[in-house]
């Protein structure tokens, strides 16, 4: 379908150009609080030959309509994709898919089985893994001097504690980490490359070494199992329920790249927003345990990890006093959301103690709400609880180096000294 006409006053937005996504992130907040004042907005899809190019999608850039979504997953499906914007080959979905690409009943049933792995025992465990191996970073930062605070400190916590569940050996991670940077590369040339044909390839090879791994670690867990995520997962039996080695290599791609990516990018943010506001951030450390939950979801908020997910409209249908037909294609801007000043007070301030905070950082409600929200609450609030007892003085020294996407708020680099 022709893209419609929009207001002259959007006609320089284009969210499907990557130079958009490329430019300051102050233009971007700018030009969404420009779309939010004219919703909602229709645009052409991105040109990502060989894959052919869709019609288009609507931009649900306010708050009230990303949550209204989120709550109508019959009418906004999470099928064929969640997370591209075109419909993507077979091969692609049958790595990437998971349960995000899922809806019920497929999505519930899997879901389901994923719950029954976190045992309250699990969860102990899992409290346990943060705590020490944040400790244990913290704890080395100050001899490192100036370093590079992605590598040395948000990227190796999510990882190894994401590893450690699964029971992924020491030998295997160094692959699980290059491998989730690439599925979550964007468009960045520095972790794809090469043309269109020569990134997807790359990309099917990174999932497809990571759902190998799985399988052989499944048929091993089978065999004998352990005190793990993945032994939890493949003898699970739930009415009759369990998961084919395909939905466990998925599930374990999800995890390792939802979970260890994004929060290592909320905690790049964290360090960076502190080091920006050093108020807000003399506040928290004042009595970092009063401040911990709310400083962790303002974090959450503005750093937006996951910009958005894709709806698939299902049937005609009217939302906030427009019109969508069946088959359309609906971008959920979390990132816009989490500004709209519609719902958060002075939305671009940070603030450690701002209360209430509905943010969508996590998804919106309903059956897609992320999954491993309160896994990555833990994770953030004891990577910085661990930093402000060994490294009270650590801050951000440059800017960061931004990953060129349009999915992920990433920062590949971040310099520091503590």
């Amino acid at each position: 379908m022709p893209e419609p006409a929009r207001p002259a006053a959007l006609a320089d937005i284009d969210l499907s150009d990557l130079r958009f996504w490329s430019g300051p992130p102050g233009e971007r907040h700018e030009a969404f609080a420009r779309l939010r004042a004219h919703p909602p907005v229709y645009f052409a899809e991105p040109d990502l030959a060989p894959i052919p190019r869709g019609p288009g999608y609507h931009a649900l850039v306010r708050h009230s309509d990303v949550v209204a979504a989120s709550r109508l997953p019959s009418v906004f499906a999470s099928e064929p994709s969640a997370i591209s914007i075109p419909d993507m080959p077979r091969e692609f979905n049958e790595f990437f898919g998971s349960m995000i690409n899922l809806d019920d009943p497929r999505h519930a049933r899997v879901r389901r089985v994923v719950s029954r792995g976190f045992t309250p025992r699990m969860l102990a465990k899992i409290d346990g893994d943060i705590a020490r191996i944040a400790a244990r970073i913290a704890a080395e930062l100050p001899a490192k001097g100036d370093c590079d605070f992605v590598a040395e400190v948000a990227a190796p916590l999510p990882l190894a504690v994401i590893c450690d569940m699964m029971g992924i050996p020491e030998s295997r991670r160094a692959m699980v980490r290059e491998n989730t940077a690439i599925v979550l590369a964007g468009a960045d040339a520095e972790f794809l490359g090469g043309d269109g044909d020569a990134a997807a390839h790359r990309l099917l090879t990174a999932g497809g070494e990571l759902a190998g791994l799985l399988g052989e670690l499944a048929a091993e867990r089978r065999r004998t199992p352990v005190d793990d995520l993945t032994s939890a997962l493949v003898n699970a039996d739930i009415d009759g329920e369990a998961l084919s080695d395909q939905e466990i290599g998925s599930f374990f791609i999800l995890l390792a790249v939802a979970g260890s990516e994004t929060t290592r990018n909320a905690i790049s943010h964290g360090l960076a927003l502190l080091t920006d506001h050093p108020d807000q951030r003399a506040l928290w450390w004042a009595d970092f345990e009063a401040h911990a939950a709310t400083a962790v979801e303002e974090i959450v908020r503005h750093a937006s990890p996951v910009t958005w997910m894709r709806r698939t409209l299902t049937r005609d249908h009217e939302l906030n006093g427009h019109h969508y037909a069946a088959g359309d294609k609906a971008l959920l801007f979390y990132a816009s959301a989490n500004r709209d000043e519609a719902v958060f007070t002075d939305p671009d301030r940070f603030d450690v103690t701002r209360s209430p905070n509905p943010h969508v950082g996590f998804g919106g409600p309903g059956p897609h709400y992320c999954l491993g929200a309160h896994l990555a609450r833990r994770e953030i609030t004891a990577m910085f609880r661990e930093l402000h007892r060994s490294a009270p003085g650590i801050r951000a020294t440059g800017e960061p180096r931004r990953l060129v996407s349009d999915f992920l708020n990433g920062i590949k680099t971040l310099p520091c000294a503590a």
